[in-house]
């Protein structure tokens, strides 16, 4: 099948990561095609979300150190967003929900695994697609780990950047989940009794904002906000999600340390505060350096001009950067409009990204 008809099967196999059926159904599609080229395939099963697939290819007696490269298969997109917003081409862009993300970057694995077979491999190759990489990895974490192990280079098929960069930096994330608790009353007959949790909470939400540090890269969101029942009841609780994104090391630890000496500001108010760091950041350090310029010297030699790039957004590439392995991200297409109905590759992303992780993939 070649890559724009394989493509769009996959966007048309609509998979949102919480809809565990239509994520194995794309599954079964990338099982179908490892399997063709010739992969040892195993089905990672999942009961949370879809399972996770497995592919070994099989390379030289002589080889050493695996290539690892990692795909998701799930999107943001719910079931029948694909009659809204359909797949086409139109003027050298292809559109769909999930074509950038990260379809596409599914298709080029695929290509690239089979031109670099044709040609003879070097380095035994491996490929796993997961199925929560939307919504955490909460499961795929560990499979990921474990087999960042093997490899001496991963390769992350996600998107590339508009113009075209890899994304050798991105932002580590996490999120903190902050309630208050006061005391409900009756707002017109026993105001003066009551103890607002939503009064209490501006004051927090004030205080959590200002932890923001830009010339450390460091961005706090307080996006999420919910409390109170009625208008007429002083409100007994509240909740807030913040939203997290750290560049530096220790900054994490920091922010930790602050979240957790926050006091209440009024009399017979308490907070209540929990969250984690999800992934941590993967900076653009002497590693992903060295990394970058070893791929761009071999880009170079099939007629490719790499760029380096970044983005305070995060991807599986946060979990194998701390673990001291050699990791690439963004060999996807190329394209913009993530996670709404803008989203789109430049056609002709699919052949160059293909010709470039085959080109890894030989020769690293």
């Amino acid at each position: 099948m070649d890559k724009k008809s394989l493509l769009q099967r996959l966007v048309e196999t609509e998979s949102p990561s919480h809809q565990k059926a239509a994520v194995d159904r794309v599954g079964a599609i990338v099982a179908e095609q490892t399997r063709t080229l010739g992969a040892q395939v195993e089905v990672l099963p999942n009961d949370k979300t879809g399972d996770h697939i497995l592919a070994r290819f099989s390379s030289s007696p002589t080889s050493s150190g695996s290539i690892l490269l990692l795909c998701h298969m799930d999107t943001v997109f719910p079931l029948g967003t694909i009659d809204k917003f359909p797949y086409r081409e139109v003027g050298g862009k292809i559109m769909g929900p999930g074509t950038l993300d990260m379809k596409a970057g599914i298709v080029i694995a695929l290509a690239a695994i089979k031109e670099a077979l044709q040609s003879g491999l070097t380095r035994p190759v491996t490929l796993l697609c997961t199925s929560d990489e939307e919504i955490g990895s909460h499961t795929s974490r560990e499979h990921i780990e474990r087999l960042v192990k093997e490899a001496a280079l991963v390769l992350v098929l996600e998107g590339g950047l508009v113009d075209g960069a890899l994304k050798t930096w991105r932002k580590g994330v996490g999120e903190f989940w902050v309630r208050t608790k006061g005391r409900a009353a009756h707002s017109g007959g026993d105001h003066e009794k009551g103890r607002n949790a939503i009064e209490e909470m501006a004051h927090q939400v004030l205080a959590i904002q200002k932890l923001t540090d830009y010339s450390k890269q460091t961005t706090l969101n307080v996006g999420v906000i919910q409390g109170g029942t009625v208008s007429n009841v002083v409100p007994e609780e509240a909740l807030i999600q913040v939203d997290v994104r750290v560049m530096q090391p220790g900054e994490w630890e920091r922010l930790e340390t602050e979240m957790n000496q926050l006091k209440p500001v009024l009399d017979g108010t308490s907070i209540e505060i929990s969250g984690g760091l999800n992934r941590p950041p993967m900076p653009f350090d002497e590693r992903m350096k060295t990394t970058f310029e070893k791929a761009r010297s071999i880009a170079a030699q099939i007629g490719m001009e790499l760029k380096a790039g970044g983005t305070g957004g995060a991807s599986d590439a946060n979990f194998v950067a701390p673990l001291g392995i050699p990791v690439l991200d963004g060999l996807g297409a190329v394209g913009e409009g993530y996670h709404s109905d803008r989203e789109y590759i430049f056609a002709k992303s699919l052949d160059e990204r293909a010709k470039l992780v085959a080109a890894l993939l030989q020769n690293w």
